[in-house]
């Protein structure tokens, strides 16, 4: 059984290698999901309460992309939606997502092997220009399917901070406890099609064989929901020019020295009234 998997992997890819040659063009549409550890301590708050909040926490991660490609080149960005507030609220508790990276606009460039990312930063726009990630992938023997289409597991392995569960504190006696960040190994798992071979994904993730139709670290799940190859209106895939030139540690750099300032604000006064809830992404 094991031959036959390898012989059906092998005899795949090398169709893909014949494939490869044609002009591949599509849409593809992504849905994430992200898992959330947090607990809330309250005295202010009921149950009915809690469970609007989190309920309303999920929402705010759930977000919808678009990926366009074709063979070399793709970009990818958020699908804006009208009815998502910045910062929710419910029941006069006031919710603040801090580097969520909404407005992010993603062109890869495979050929090339490198990146640009136009970001929005409270009002400030920066244009990140670095070279790909290049994760070596193991291509695993699994298989399942997403849709219509087959798709194969492959897997690699990164250093990746992790929080210990956050505990939120709705009452102006109290501070929010920091979660801890410790340095793990993070497992990647991907699922690709040979069905569209173009070496695509959503978010920074490529180099697989086959288009990845989904993907997770653990922590957030993005799946694709829907494919349209050779769309009518064709494909318009424009590198972002607009921003402020930097590269990707810079960028980092320059998020942390946010992040810390927005965090005195927070703590020294938008938590007077005690329903004030900030939220960090990414660090």
């Amino acid at each position: 059984m094991k031959i036959l998997l390898y012989i059906s992997l092998a005899l795949s890819l090398f169709f893909t290698s014949l494939l490869s040659a044609q002009d591949f063009k599509g849409i593809a549409t992504y849905k994430s999901q992200r898992k959330m550890d947090i607990k809330i301590d309250s005295t202010h708050m009921d149950d009915e309460m809690q469970q609007q909040m989190m309920a309303l926490l999920k929402k705010q991660f759930e977000k919808e992309y678009t990926l366009e490609f074709n063979n070399n080149e793709s970009l990818y960005k958020e699908v804006a939606n009208l009815d998502k507030p910045t910062g929710a609220s419910t029941s006069g508790i006031q919710i603040e997502i801090m580097g969520s990276g909404e407005g992010d606009i993603l062109y890869k460039n495979l050929t090339e092997n490198r990146y640009a990312t136009q970001s929005d930063v409270f009002g400030k726009i920066f244009l990140i220009n670095d070279t790909l990630e290049q994760p070596e992938w193991k291509l695993e023997k699994e298989t399942k399917n997403i849709g219509a289409y087959t798709c194969f597991k492959a897997t690699f392995k990164r250093k990746g901070m992790m929080s210990s569960s956050m505990t939120m504190s709705v009452n102006s006696e109290e501070e929010p406890k920091e979660p801890e960040q410790k340095e793990v190994e993070q497992t990647i798992t991907a699922w690709y099609t040979l069905q569209i071979p173009v070496k695509h994904g959503p978010g920074n993730y490529s180099g697989l064989p086959g288009l990845i139709l989904e993907v997770s670290d653990g922590s957030e799940t993005i799946l694709c929901s829907k494919i349209v190859l050779n769309p009518k209106q064709g494909v318009f895939i424009e590198e972002p020019k607009k921003g402020k030139k930097i590269n990707q540690e810079e960028f980092e750099t320059i998020i942390e020295k946010k992040m810390k300032e927005m965090d005195e604000q927070f703590h020294s006064g938008r938590r007077d009234d005690g329903n004030s809830i900030e939220i960090r992404i990414g660090g």
